[in-house]
């Protein structure tokens, strides 16, 4: 009997053990949670794709146990965990935890006294609800044949806890008044709410907040079409970014363009929006983006009018044409207090807009908009409206389109070294004056240099044309003889063709030429390569001028003209030197 009571035993124990293996085998191949099946301390659900998985973990340096998801492809090198269900009520003891669905469609976490730790909602029953874990990181629950986003009862993506995935929407939809807003962890161990929340705030135009409770904390800027006017530039390559402002809803996204990659945007426990991206061959999370990115981007650092620029000393300046509101905190580097105009403004009386580029635009919580206004009609309105202190484009992404008013001091601009936009601030008018005074002589300036410089370069090509004509005259007198035009000795020599050359010599060729009155002449023109310069041809021709004789050659003159330089002899044919010289009686 004890036998038989014994085999038994073991059989139970054996039959608990293999459901127990059979159980765990099934809910860590499963991406799915339903009625009858649930997940226990130690079993996961893992996604279709292999990315992500839920179950119990416990962060580092913690003994509070949580539910949670995390990157499983990641998993052996660092557990990275982008959603918690139960951040504000942890499990001190999950032996007998339980993860569930229940109908009408709600997915509970109940603890060992089968209290409810955590639970969702849902406005409708079904029939058969389960509880998915899609590859985007997505939590839903939802009816078993029903795959269709809009009728899921509930979903993680609409609760997120520090970290946005690709395709999770940041915002707000009007129509229910739910917002999707990250809150970051209280510290790196514990994941309960902390201090920071990113928004998206719709308030004026809307913009990307970090805050602080209610103090805004950093701020990127209004989307211009193609970024946050403050974003660094290039965006990241890894992804596409998307914003929608519709009377339904206004929600920031990004999605991957390679579906392998592993990015998220999370925001830390101290405050910091950080864009990551998983890098295999380092095995660790890559930042490509911080925000604060540096100290200029701390919210409305040099006040009212001012404008931080990181790469000056110090940082904060006032805006052209603005000064220090009190300029000895100013000098101290207390910049709280900002700029005002330097010529204070009377929007009733004249006045003019003044153009700044390359800056994050300003806060616009008391900003309008309009989406089909041109910047013309923008410049128009905010003229009109004695409120409006500055305009702006509200879409850069093809050309400059829609309109963007402000309504009271410009606080939280930075100078940016690329990208930024253009901002027109309404100023009095003399400011304009005072700029188109400051441009009249600048270009007043810039004329009499260029007259004057214009005038020593005329004076120097009238010194070089006065210094060799007086040359040539010089020449002329030094030679006491006939100077032959150019054109006249190349006539003569067919224009010095090869067929009238007759010699050559070191100092260049020697033509025969027939002048218009039929007197026949030989050329020596002096080669231009030649190292003879002006003074040893003047002393040449000199020479050759005073030693006339009946038994020379005669020289009859030459031809100097540009370049060239050229003595013209009598010519007298071959042999009739010693022919005129044998045959004469003397």
């Amino acid at each position: 009997m004890a036998s038989s009571m014994e085999a038994t035993g073991f059989f139970l124990l054996f039959l608990l053990a293999f459901c127990s293996c059979i159980h765990n085998i099934f809910s860590t191949t499963t991406d799915l949670i339903s009625t009858n099946q649930f997940i226990i301390d130690g079993e996961t659900i893992i996604s279709s794709g292999g990315t992500f998985e839920l179950g119990f973990f416990i962060p580092r340096g913690s003994i509070n146990r949580y539910i949670g998801i995390w990157y499983k492809q990641i998993l052996p090198h660092v557990q990275t965990v982008v959603w918690v269900a139960n951040r504000e009520n942890p499990l001190n003891n999950t032996s007998s935890a339980v993860l569930k669905v229940t109908r009408p469609g709600i997915l509970a976490l109940l603890n060992d006294k089968n209290e409810t730790i955590w639970s969702t909602n849902t406005s409708r029953s079904v029939q058969n609800p389960i509880a998915v874990l899609l590859d985007s990181g997505n939590l839903v629950v939802k009816e078993a044949n029903d795959n269709s986003p809009e009728d899921f009862l509930w979903q993680s993506f609409h609760f997120p806890t520090d970290t946005l995935l690709p395709d999770m929407k940041l915002g707000k939809n009007f129509k229910t008044g739910h917002e999707v807003y990250l809150s970051s962890w209280k510290n790196d161990n514990d994941p309960a709410p902390g201090e920071f929340t990113r928004n998206i705030d719709p308030t004026g135009y809307p913009q990307a907040l970090t805050k602080s409770g209610t103090n805004v904390m950093a701020r990127i800027g209004p989307w211009n079409g193609l970024r946050w006017s403050g974003a660094p530039i290039p965006l990241l390559e890894c992804c596409f970014y998307q914003f929608t402002f519709n009377e339904e809803e206004v929600y920031y996204s990004f999605s991957l363009i390679n579906s392998l990659d592993l990015t998220r945007l999370v925001l830390t426990s101290n405050g910091y929006i950080q864009h990551l991206k998983w890098v295999e061959w380092t095995k660790r999370w890559h930042t490509y983006y911080n925000l604060p990115a540096d100290y200029c981007d701390t919210h409305s650092l040099c006040g009212a009018y001012g404008s931080c620029d990181i790469d000056d000393t110090p940082v904060c300046g006032c805006l052209e044409k603005f000064v220090a509101r009190y300029p000895q905190q100013w000098e101290k580097g207390d910049w709280s207090e900002g700029c005002v105009r330097r010529t204070p403004l009377n929007c009733k009386k004249e006045h003019v807009f003044i153009k700044y580029s390359r800056i994050k635009l300003p806060n616009t919580k008391y900003s309008q908009y309009n989406k089909t206004m041109t910047l013309k009609g923008c410049r128009q309105v905010c003229s009109r409206n004695c409120s409006c202190t500055a305009y702006s484009s509200l879409d850069i992404s093809n050309g400059d389109k829609g309109c963007l008013l402000w309504f009271g001091e410009l606080v939280d601009i930075r100078k940016l070294s690329e990208g930024g936009q253009d901002i027109f601030i309404k100023m009095d008018s003399s400011e304009h004056e005072s700029e188109a005074g400051s441009k009249t002589k600048k270009a007043k300036i810039l004329a009499v240099i260029f007259s004057l410089l214009m005038a020593m370069i005329l004076l120097i090509l009238i010194l070089l044309w006065y210094k060799r004509k007086n040359k040539k005259l010089k020449l002329k007198e030094d030679f006491e003889l006939p100077l032959f035009p150019l054109l006249t000795i190349t006539r003569a020599t067919n224009n010095f063709s090869v067929n009238n050359k007759i010699g050559e010599g070191g100092f260049g060729p020697v033509y025969k030429g027939v002048l218009e009155d039929g007197q026949e002449i030989a050329v020596k023109r002096l080669s231009r390569t030649s190292m003879q310069g002006i003074d040893e041809y003047k002393n040449e021709v000199i020479y050759i001028a005073k030693l006339q004789h009946r038994n020379l050659v005669r020289l009859l003159g030459c031809c100097i003209q540009g370049e060239e330089k050229m003595l013209i002899y009598e010519y007298m044919p071959n042999n009739s030197l010693d022919s005129y010289i044998f045959g004469l009686d003397f």
